[in-house]
């Protein structure tokens, strides 16, 4: 079984005087790069939720918010009249004795300097906590369910493609007595334009065999056939298996390659096309997979 590194989750918990809302997003990333958006209340425990969402995530860009609604009625943010005064008495007087008309919009431009709004320091309970870290865990697991789900679509996709290639393969092998055949019918006509008659059949036997032997793909066929059903059985394993099918796909592509490479043959030069179509779209979703 797989997963996709792309993921969501959210989860909401109701408290008293606010509503507090979890939000777990995630792209494709080599390792857990990890933001956390977390408000003044929550800073103090911020290490040990990296560490619950490290312990489960592992890898991929994820970005960890957590969001809070106040009620209007408790807003911990209050304006300072205080500083409002002060700053209101400050301004009437520069403006009296520069002898300038004040601003229109005194208020506005008052609420905009240090101090005139305060908010009260909320000391976080335990119970609060507690509370905090349940919805913390619904929505991990409301994003591995997410992940899951995707990866079993990218499960479907690497079933398939690999399916296409093994029965690609499959077709390579009706053109191998065909191309030994072309290979014999060759050597015999240039050597009929060279205009040979007389010529050793048996040192001409043993250069076909020599010249057919370099040319021979049964060890690539083999080994090809061997990484996909190596692939195949990586992905029911354990999650985590991005990178190890990163690799069996890569040697996949060199063995690919030398079929190419070897096979003298157009047919066979058309399948290798086909085959590498294949193993690039696998390629390019591979690296979304945890």
């Amino acid at each position: 079984m797989i997963q996709s590194m792309t993921g969501f989750g959210k989860a909401t918990a109701e408290f008293p005087n606010k509503k507090v809302s979890v939000e777990i997003k995630s792209l494709n990333s080599k390792q857990l790069d990890l933001s956390t958006r977390i408000p003044v209340i929550y800073r103090e425990k911020e290490i040990e939720i990296r560490n619950i969402l490290s312990q489960i995530i592992e890898r991929g860009k994820v970005d960890f918010t957590i969001y809070i609604d106040h009620n209007d009625s408790m807003s911990s943010s209050k304006i300072n009249a205080g500083a409002v005064q002060s700053y209101y008495e400050q301004i009437m007087n520069t403006a009296e004795m520069l002898n300038i008309a004040p601003p229109a919009d005194c208020f506005s431009a008052i609420l905009r300097l240090p101090d005139t709004v305060k908010t009260d320091m909320v000391e976080l309970d335990e119970k609060e906590w507690s509370l905090l870290k349940k919805t913390i865990m619904d929505a991990l697991n409301a994003f591995t369910a997410f992940r899951t789900q995707e990866g079993n679509m990218l499960e479907k996709v690497f079933a398939s493609k690999i399916a296409t290639i093994a029965a690609l393969l499959q077709e390579v092998g009706q053109y191998d007595s065909e191309r030994i055949e072309k290979i014999k019918s060759r050597m015999e006509e240039s050597l009929r334009k060279l205009d040979i008659t007389a010529y050793d059949e048996n040192r001409l036997e043993q250069e076909m065999i020599y010249y057919i032997e370099r040319l021979d793909v049964s060890e690539e066929k083999s080994r090809l056939d061997n990484h996909l059903k190596y692939f195949s059985e990586t992905m029911d394993k354990e999650k985590s298996q991005g990178r190890k099918l990163g690799f069996i796909s890569q040697e996949m592509g060199r063995e690919i390659n030398t079929l190419g490479s070897k096979s003298n043959h157009a047919e066979m030069q058309k399948i290798v096309v086909q085959m590498k179509d294949e193993l690039e779209q696998i390629k390019e979703q591979i690296l979304n997979v945890l």
